[in-house]
Protein backbone atom coordinates (compact mmCIF):
# COMPACT_ATOMS: atom_id res chain seq x y z
CA UNK A 1 0.00 0.00 0.00
CA UNK A 2 1.35 3.90 -0.95
CA UNK A 3 -0.46 6.93 -0.12
CA UNK A 4 0.89 10.30 -0.10
CA UNK A 5 -0.31 12.07 2.37
CA UNK A 6 0.42 15.64 2.63
CA UNK A 7 -2.15 18.47 5.19
CA UNK A 8 -5.06 19.94 4.50
CA UNK A 9 -7.00 22.66 6.09
CA UNK A 10 -9.42 20.62 8.23
CA UNK A 11 -6.30 18.70 9.58
CA UNK A 12 -4.87 21.63 10.67
CA UNK A 13 -6.07 21.85 13.96
CA UNK A 14 -4.74 18.79 15.11
CA UNK A 15 -1.50 20.66 15.19
CA UNK A 16 -2.30 23.35 17.84
CA UNK A 17 -0.66 21.80 20.38
CA UNK A 18 2.33 20.89 18.27
CA UNK A 19 6.25 22.90 19.61
CA UNK A 20 8.91 23.95 17.86
CA UNK A 21 12.08 21.99 17.39
CA UNK A 22 14.42 21.95 20.08
CA UNK A 23 17.02 24.70 19.75
CA UNK A 24 20.98 24.30 20.13
CA UNK A 25 23.77 25.45 18.40
CA UNK A 26 23.17 22.09 15.92
CA UNK A 27 19.41 22.75 15.33
CA UNK A 28 17.74 25.15 13.35
CA UNK A 29 14.24 26.19 13.13
CA UNK A 30 12.05 24.15 10.45
CA UNK A 31 12.54 24.66 6.64
CA UNK A 32 9.96 26.67 5.46
CA UNK A 33 9.64 24.42 2.33
CA UNK A 34 6.78 21.92 3.28
CA UNK A 35 7.84 18.03 3.72
CA UNK A 36 6.40 14.97 1.96
CA UNK A 37 4.95 11.80 4.33
CA UNK A 38 4.32 8.44 2.13
CA UNK A 39 2.96 5.85 4.36
CA UNK A 40 4.81 2.91 2.40
CA UNK A 41 3.65 0.09 4.41
CA UNK A 42 1.31 -0.65 7.43
CA UNK A 43 1.81 -4.03 9.40
CA UNK A 44 0.17 -4.89 12.79
CA UNK A 45 -2.96 -6.22 14.41
CA UNK A 46 -3.63 -2.66 15.67
CA UNK A 47 -3.68 -1.04 12.32
CA UNK A 48 -4.93 -3.40 9.51
CA UNK A 49 -5.21 -1.94 6.29
CA UNK A 50 -7.44 1.66 6.13
CA UNK A 51 -6.90 2.88 9.82
CA UNK A 52 -3.87 4.34 9.98
CA UNK A 53 -3.27 7.63 8.51
CA UNK A 54 -0.44 10.59 8.44
CA UNK A 55 -0.37 14.23 8.28
CA UNK A 56 2.19 16.74 8.41
CA UNK A 57 1.50 20.20 10.58
CA UNK A 58 1.81 23.35 8.41
CA UNK A 59 4.84 24.54 10.37
CA UNK A 60 6.56 21.00 9.39
CA UNK A 61 7.46 20.99 13.09
CA UNK A 62 5.50 18.13 13.75
CA UNK A 63 3.76 14.54 11.81
CA UNK A 64 0.43 13.02 13.63
CA UNK A 65 -0.33 9.34 13.54
CA UNK A 66 -4.20 8.36 13.01
CA UNK A 67 -5.82 5.13 13.99
CA UNK A 68 -9.13 3.65 13.94
CA UNK A 69 -8.89 0.47 15.11
CA UNK A 70 -5.98 0.29 17.59
CA UNK A 71 -7.48 -1.72 20.59
CA UNK A 72 -6.30 -3.93 23.60
CA UNK A 73 -8.24 -6.16 25.30
CA UNK A 74 -8.77 -9.28 27.84
CA UNK A 75 -11.64 -10.59 29.86
CA UNK A 76 -15.53 -10.92 28.78
CA UNK A 77 -15.81 -10.67 24.65
CA UNK A 78 -11.71 -10.47 24.04
CA UNK A 79 -10.15 -13.61 21.85
CA UNK A 80 -7.18 -15.30 23.32
CA UNK A 81 -4.94 -13.09 20.87
CA UNK A 82 -6.60 -9.26 22.24
CA UNK A 83 -4.12 -8.63 24.87
CA UNK A 84 -1.44 -7.25 22.52
CA UNK A 85 -2.13 -5.08 19.41
CA UNK A 86 0.82 -3.80 17.50
CA UNK A 87 1.57 -1.52 14.93
CA UNK A 88 4.70 -1.02 12.31
CA UNK A 89 4.69 1.93 10.24
CA UNK A 90 7.44 2.16 7.40
CA UNK A 91 7.11 6.16 6.14
CA UNK A 92 9.48 7.83 3.16
CA UNK A 93 9.90 10.98 4.39
CA UNK A 94 10.85 13.53 1.79
CA UNK A 95 12.49 16.84 3.54
CA UNK A 96 13.91 20.20 1.72
CA UNK A 97 17.20 19.93 0.07
CA UNK A 98 19.74 20.51 2.88
CA UNK A 99 18.19 19.77 5.57
CA UNK A 100 17.65 16.54 7.45
CA UNK A 101 15.39 15.46 11.02
CA UNK A 102 14.93 13.85 13.91
CA UNK A 103 12.29 12.69 16.08
CA UNK A 104 12.62 14.84 19.29
CA UNK A 105 9.12 13.88 21.08
CA UNK A 106 6.57 11.58 20.32
CA UNK A 107 2.83 12.26 22.42
CA UNK A 108 0.80 9.32 22.37
CA UNK A 109 -3.42 10.08 24.06
CA UNK A 110 -6.01 7.53 24.36
CA UNK A 111 -8.30 5.58 26.60
CA UNK A 112 -8.19 2.75 29.09
CA UNK A 113 -10.64 0.94 31.83
CA UNK A 114 -8.73 -1.50 33.92
CA UNK A 115 -10.10 -3.21 36.36
CA UNK A 116 -8.76 -3.38 39.74
CA UNK A 117 -5.74 -5.59 39.65
CA UNK A 118 -5.78 -5.29 35.53
CA UNK A 119 -2.85 -3.92 34.30
CA UNK A 120 -1.31 -2.30 30.41
CA UNK A 121 1.60 -0.42 28.79
CA UNK A 122 2.03 1.20 25.52
CA UNK A 123 5.66 1.13 24.16
CA UNK A 124 6.98 2.34 21.04
CA UNK A 125 10.67 2.17 19.20
CA UNK A 126 11.73 4.35 16.28
CA UNK A 127 14.61 3.83 13.89
CA UNK A 128 16.01 4.57 10.29
CA UNK A 129 16.28 2.06 7.77
CA UNK A 130 19.70 0.23 7.99
CA UNK A 131 20.45 1.50 11.42
CA UNK A 132 19.95 -0.03 14.61
CA UNK A 133 16.52 0.64 16.59
CA UNK A 134 16.39 2.74 19.50
CA UNK A 135 15.73 1.35 22.87
CA UNK A 136 12.16 0.17 23.29
CA UNK A 137 10.51 2.81 26.11
CA UNK A 138 7.24 1.23 28.12
CA UNK A 139 4.86 3.63 29.86
CA UNK A 140 3.13 1.11 32.47
CA UNK A 141 -0.71 1.57 33.75
CA UNK A 142 -2.49 -0.12 36.59
CA UNK A 143 -6.35 -0.95 37.34
CA UNK A 144 -8.58 0.61 38.74
CA UNK A 145 -8.58 3.34 36.04
CA UNK A 146 -11.33 4.77 33.68
CA UNK A 147 -9.87 7.42 32.20
CA UNK A 148 -8.18 9.36 28.78
CA UNK A 149 -4.22 8.43 29.25
CA UNK A 150 -1.09 10.41 27.35
CA UNK A 151 2.07 9.48 27.36
CA UNK A 152 5.43 11.37 25.94
CA UNK A 153 9.07 10.08 24.57
CA UNK A 154 11.43 12.48 25.49
CA UNK A 155 14.99 12.66 23.83
CA UNK A 156 17.29 15.05 24.33
CA UNK A 157 19.10 16.65 21.90
CA UNK A 158 22.58 15.54 22.44
CA UNK A 159 21.11 12.07 22.02
CA UNK A 160 18.56 12.88 18.72
CA UNK A 161 19.32 9.98 16.08
CA UNK A 162 19.43 12.13 12.79
CA UNK A 163 18.44 10.63 9.03
CA UNK A 164 21.62 10.69 6.85
CA UNK A 165 22.38 13.56 4.65
CA UNK A 166 22.15 12.78 1.00
CA UNK A 167 20.44 9.27 1.60
CA UNK A 168 16.64 8.46 1.31
CA UNK A 169 15.63 6.04 4.16
CA UNK A 170 12.84 5.00 5.59
CA UNK A 171 11.85 5.92 8.80
CA UNK A 172 10.14 2.68 11.18
CA UNK A 173 7.80 3.46 13.60
CA UNK A 174 6.91 0.20 16.15
CA UNK A 175 4.16 0.83 18.80
CA UNK A 176 2.31 -2.05 21.19
CA UNK A 177 -0.64 -1.84 23.57
CA UNK A 178 -0.48 -4.70 25.76
CA UNK A 179 -3.24 -5.55 28.46
CA UNK A 180 -2.92 -8.25 31.63
CA UNK A 181 -5.79 -9.29 33.41
CA UNK A 182 -3.52 -9.46 36.57
CA UNK A 183 -5.69 -10.85 39.69
CA UNK A 184 -8.73 -9.57 38.09
CA UNK A 185 -11.64 -12.05 37.14
CA UNK A 186 -11.04 -12.35 33.27
CA UNK A 187 -14.50 -14.39 32.87
CA UNK A 188 -16.41 -12.03 34.43
CA UNK A 189 -14.59 -8.56 33.88
CA UNK A 190 -13.11 -6.78 30.66
CA UNK A 191 -10.28 -4.43 30.78
CA UNK A 192 -9.14 -2.51 27.59
CA UNK A 193 -6.48 0.09 26.38
CA UNK A 194 -7.16 2.03 23.48
CA UNK A 195 -5.31 4.83 21.46
CA UNK A 196 -8.15 6.79 21.37
CA UNK A 197 -9.24 9.97 22.63
CA UNK A 198 -12.89 11.75 23.65
CA UNK A 199 -13.51 13.32 19.74
CA UNK A 200 -13.09 9.92 18.50
CA UNK A 201 -9.93 10.85 17.08
CA UNK A 202 -6.63 8.86 17.84
CA UNK A 203 -3.83 11.08 17.48
CA UNK A 204 0.10 10.39 18.04
CA UNK A 205 2.08 13.41 17.49
CA UNK A 206 5.75 13.07 16.59
CA UNK A 207 7.57 16.41 17.11
CA UNK A 208 10.55 16.88 14.78
CA UNK A 209 14.29 18.68 15.42
CA UNK A 210 16.09 20.09 12.20
CA UNK A 211 19.38 20.90 11.26
CA UNK A 212 21.52 22.04 7.88
CA UNK A 213 23.48 18.91 6.53
CA UNK A 214 27.20 20.18 5.82
CA UNK A 215 27.97 21.14 1.97
CA UNK A 216 29.06 18.47 -0.41
CA UNK A 217 32.62 18.43 -0.81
Amino acid sequence: MRRTLTVGGAIAALFISATSAQSSPSTIVAPPDKIVIELATVNGSGCPEGTAAVAVAPDNTAFTVTYSEYLAQVGVGASPTDFRKNCQLNLRVHVPQGFTYAIARADYRGYAYLEKGATAQERANYYFQGMPQTVHKTHPFKGPYNDNWQASDETEVAALVWAPCGEKRNFNINTELRVSAGTSDPKKTTSFMTMDSTDAGISTIYHLAWKECPDPA
